[in-house]
């Protein structure tokens, strides 16, 4: 049967887009389906974060508390330690990359360093996605032909990164980087990296962390990852949207106007699978207006604030809950109530509702990665990433958190 083609998926949303941007957007995709890179290209197979020197057990404590990740092993080369976190092979893994000396300076490091919270945590950010693709070369040559930029084997070396994979440098507007790798559906994921070797701290981080979650019941409520929200300077929001569409084998979902917070949310979801908790989608949120505007249209910015504290990057990674209720209370609520008795700190109440069909919510910032966890639960099939009202409480509760983090800066650097 012939794939559906990338620029007929139903288009969502009421956000007016450039012209630009809706005669780029069929260029680009019927281009990419024409060169075979929709078809080549498939799911999300790994997420890559980094963390400071002695904070990767905690996050990994963390992580295998607040989602359904275990901790499978490390992979330790001379300069980093790379734990691997896992689900199963139905969702992607999730690295976590550890610097040995804080006072190694590299090109990762490098995009938190010119922003005033980012240079705080100069180890800390998520770096990007590695998509399984058919055939690496037909991959590679298609999208250097395009004029996308990877790193060459040296450079891929040097920064000790898997060796089985292309690797293109940061995007320029979002400073993620996009990976690709030769996998099989029945292959099992293999990074070529280092030295393989269970831990110990991450082992006991896992164990406690797991032991926990079981316990509280929540290994039976959370779901894989749903999406990845990525917060980039408005003048960049088309821009990044389509650079995406290029890398990748995602298809435009579509925007939102969120006009209260002056941003709006962009949506882009995967070709291959209907469900996000295969291959997550990826989110867009920018600003409706750069900061220089804001004294005259009187609108707070929270989106171009956190871009301008911390550097376009990933604000959020959501995950999903599992729909029905436990105890009287909507699952989703029950997490977060058995997570904030855990000491977990949340960013606002649970937004939405039943009714609406969508209950959402941000967790604080991690101290170890500076990503917020959101939890959302889809009340019978609803499809949708966020309601209008819901998008708009997260967003100034994010924004209202970020101002203290940034107040809390200014002090410190006094």
């Amino acid at each position: 049967m012939d794939m559906q083609a990338s620029v007929d998926f139903q288009r969502q949303g009421d956000k007016q887009n450039s012209a630009f941007f809706e005669e780029w957007l069929g260029r680009l995709l019927e281009d990419r389906d024409r060169q075979g890179l929709s078809e080549n290209i498939g799911r999300i197979d790994s997420l890559m974060i980094t963390v400071e020197p002695g904070h990767s057990a905690a996050y990994v404590g963390e992580l295998c508390l607040m989602t359904p990740y275990d901790y499978l092993v490390t992979l330790e080369t001379e300069q980093h330690s790379t734990h691997i976190l896992r689900i199963d092979m139905n969702a992607p893994d999730v690295l976590v990359r550890e610097v040995k000396d804080p006072n190694l300076h590299g090109i990762f490091r490098s995009l938190n360093e010119v922003y005033p919270i980012g240079a705080r945590r100069p180890n800390s950010r998520y770096m990007g996605e590695i998509f399984q693709v058919k055939n690496l070369h037909e991959v590679v040559e298609a999208q250097k032909g395009r004029e996308i930029r990877f790193f060459n084997q040296e450079q891929v070396r040097h920064l000790e990164l898997p060796g089985n994979m292309a690797i293109v440098k940061p995007s320029p507007y979002t400073h993620n980087i996009v990976g690709y790798w030769e996998r099989p559906d029945d292959h099992i994921r293999v990074y070529s990296l280092g030295l393989s070797f269970i831990r110990e701290d991450m082992q006991v981080a896992f164990e406690r962390a797991k032991e926990l979650r079981e316990r509280l019941g929540l290994d039976k409520l959370l779901l894989p990852i749903d999406h990845l929200a990525t917060r980039v300077y408005s003048q960049n929001r088309e821009a990044a949207i389509l650079e995406y569409l290029t890398l990748s084998s995602y298809y435009y979902w579509g925007s939102y106007d969120i006009p209260d917070q002056n941003s709006s949310t962009n949506v882009t979801k995967s070709m291959h699978f209907t469900s996000e908790l295969h291959s997550p989608a990826k989110v867009f949120t920018a600003a409706n207006h750069p900061y220089f505007c804001n004294h005259l249209i009187g609108r707070p910015s929270p989106t171009e604030a956190f871009v301008r504290n911390f550097g376009p990057r990933l604000h959020h990674l959501a995950v999903a809950v599992r729909d029905g209720h436990t105890g009287g209370q909507a699952n989703i609520d029950h997490v977060v109530n058995v997570l904030q008795n855990c000491g977990q700190k949340f960013l606002l109440e649970v937004a939405g509702s039943e009714r609406e069909g969508l209950k959402q919510i941000f967790s604080s910032a991690s101290e170890h990665s500076s990503l917020i966890v959101e939890y959302v639960q889809r009340f019978g099939g609803f499809q949708g990433f966020f309601t209008k009202d819901n998008v708009a409480d997260l967003t100034a509760a994010a924004g209202a958190d970020e101002t203290l983090r940034s107040l809390d800066a200014a002090a410190r650097a006094s």
